[in-house]
């Protein structure tokens, strides 16, 4: 059986965004397996001088390259350019590791579908949110299969679009573990980090892309709140990631009363290597979203022994299994209240940290993708 990958999530402006990792990581676990012995061989879509790190992917083992000049016409991929380009190279199968095209030709397609955060709490321009809108219900209901990420974002499926229930499989995504662990960080690096980025020995962190559904102006305003009621948590935020879309009211909340109700400090995108650094040095990690399919920051976080607090909204309580401290993502006084809770309790903060690493560890790309390659065989051999 031979499967072919759209690789549209490889494209360069989604590095550091969720379906790039995921798509990443797949490719390399379907690399991985023994592809005779599976009967299964997996086709990578790239273009040589295209932005899409595709170009950057060495075949091995049971994947292999092909080029496509369709990939570098955006609009035509969408299209029905990757269904012409899976024809291209005989394949019985096409997975899409995102909603990246539409389901038109004859090559059935098994789509992951991270979440309906278009209908649900859409985030884009209109026009962008119509065209998502029109992808997500073409492939809900003429993909041959579904994979999602968490038992929320299967429901939420399965309500917005009336699907049956065994269309949709969960499969739960993976971390690095080689470099988001609870191993001691140097300190000399650490302090090396926080001098290039200007932050203090005591920190809150965020990390994730900037944009609306992450919930970030309400975080900036919880923070101040929560040093008016306590001005003895001398500690920065620090919201580690790109800047995604529709992004300036987290910019202006971040400038507004600087210096004098907490420092508020945007890093930009940073290596994962000096996220983990980051990331184990802080004193709390926040996740206020309002909606999430996975939520990958969270367990980054939680791995590496960082108290962690999350929005009781969507997937998050599921994903982090109830062991976290969690507030209405609405409510201001009760994110201040918790984030000042869990800084001032120290047994807290060890329970916290206890308890997300045990869960985190649950979580493994090798699982993703044993789990992932049976659902493609499985609707690929229909």
């Amino acid at each position: 059986m031979k499967i072919a990958i759209d690789s549209a999530a490889l494209g360069s402006k989604f590095r550091h965004m969720g379906i790039y990792v995921y798509a990443q990581n797949l490719i390399s676990q379907f690399r991985g397996i023994d592809g005779e012995g599976q009967g299964i061989e997996f086709c990578v879509f790239n273009y040589p001088g295209f932005a899409n790190d595709a170009n950057l992917l060495q075949p091995g083992g049971s994947v292999s390259l092909s080029s496509s000049k369709w990939l570098r016409h955006e609009r035509l991929w969408k299209l029905g350019g990757a269904s012409r380009a899976a024809a291209g190279v005989g394949a019985d199968l096409l997975f899409l590791p995102t909603i990246s095209t539409a389901p038109v030709g004859n090559i059935p397609i098994v789509c992951t579908i991270h979440d309906v955060t278009p209908v649900i709490v859409p985030s884009h321009s209109a026009r962008v949110t119509l065209v998502q809108r029109a992808l997500l219900w073409s492939l809900a209901r003429f993909a041959r299969a579904i994979i999602t990420v968490s038992q929320c974002s299967k429901h939420d499926l399965i309500e917005t679009y009336g699907l049956p229930e065994h269309k949709v499989s969960v499969v739960y995504q993976g971390y690095d573990k080689s470099i988001f662990d609870d191993a001691a960080a140097n300190p000399e690096l650490q302090g090396n980090l926080r001098q290039r980025l200007g932050i203090g020995e005591s920190y809150i962190v965020h990390h994730g892309v900037i944009q609306p559904r992450k919930n970030l102006k309400r975080l900036i305003e919880a923070y101040r709140m929560m040093l008016e009621r306590n001005r003895n948590l001398p500690t920065d935020l620090v919201l580690a990631g790109p800047l995604g879309w529709r992004y300036a009211d987290v910019l202006a909340a971040a400038k507004a009363d600087a210096g004098s109700k907490g420092r508020v400090i945007l890093t930009g995108a940073l290596a994962d290597t000096d996220l983990a650094l980051l990331l184990k040095g802080a004193a709390l990690a926040v996740i206020p979203s309002v909606y999430e399919g996975f939520c990958l920051p969270m367990v980054e976080a939680m791995a590496c022994g960082t108290p962690t607090i999350a929005s009781r909204s969507s997937c998050l309580p599921e994903i982090s299994g109830g062991v976290l401290s969690y507030f209405d993502p609405y409510s201001l006084d009760e994110m201040a209240a918790t984030m000042q809770q869990v800084l001032e309790d120290q047994g807290l903060q060890r329970r916290l940290a206890k308890d997300g690493k045990q869960r985190a560890s649950g979580f493994s790309w090798q699982q993703c993708g044993r789990e992932t390659i049976e659902i493609l065989k499985r609707h690929g051999n229909l």
